[in-house]
């Protein structure tokens, strides 16, 4: 590649879990009523045992999980769990499916840049031509963590504080950003794909209009398949 500054090898992607947004969720979701929480798919992809404590804490009687080996592991920690019935606390609310101050924010990083000339495609299939010279941004991230191909040309993500948009076909575990005819990035920049409190914040909604996926199962997946860690 042409112009490429440098690489790094990780194709991983970070769910970023924040324990104040998701105390915050858990203290409103109880406020808007109920008492078991639905913790199943790994509690949405954000893990069973943050989210049972911050639910159990915020005062629901229990938490719905997948298994009996899940319940009896909870239980053998304190925590008050069912794997049969019915949730009754609003899930829209605990995981904040409709993007306000979500709990989780999906990152990935900058592995490369590269110039390209007026006309010059990128990714398979060629979707994607430069209208003008511009740089483009190789990203960790593609449909195996979760970023689902049809975002092709059609999402954006949060890269220098700005919205920046996703250009060519996603591959798995990569793709490609526009980053215009003037900007550069630098390797292990962070690049946002939803979550936060800046640009990115609301994009959640977005992907569920583009995919045609619920918001939930979006944040399921990607959680799931990234490396999951915590922040303030």
């Amino acid at each position: 590649m042409d112009g490429v500054h440098a690489t790094i090898s990780s194709s991983a992607t970070r769910a970023l879990i924040s324990r104040s947004r998701l105390a915050d969720a858990a203290a409103a979701a109880l406020a808007s009523g109920g008492g078991i929480a639905d913790l199943r798919g790994d509690a949405y992809g954000h893990g069973i045992d943050l989210v049972a404590a911050a639910v159990l804490d915020a005062g629901a009687r229990a938490v719905l999980v997948d298994s009996p080996a899940e319940v009896e592991r909870l239980m053998s920690r304190g925590r008050a769990a069912v794997c049969a019935g019915a949730a009754d606390i609003d899930s829209t609310v605990l995981y904040g499916l409709g993007g306000v101050r979500a709990p989780m924010r999906l990152v990935g990083r900058v592995m490369s840049t590269k110039m390209l000339r007026e006309g010059d495609a990128v990714s398979y299939g060629y979707t994607y031509r430069a209208p003008t010279a511009r740089r483009v941004a190789l990203v960790t991230g593609g449909y195996a963590q979760g970023i689902v191909r049809s975002l092709g040309n059609r999402a954006a993500v949060e890269l220098g504080g700005v919205l920046r948009p996703v250009v060519g076909r996603v591959a798995m575990d990569v793709c490609m950003v526009d980053l215009g005819e003037e900007d550069d990035a630098a390797v292990g920049d962070q690049v946002t794909f939803f979550g936060g409190c800046g640009a990115a914040a609301g994009l959640l909604g977005t992907w569920s209009r583009i995919t045609g996926l619920g918001a939930g199962e979006l944040i399921t997946v990607a959680g799931r398949h990234a490396v999951r860690e915590q922040e303030d």
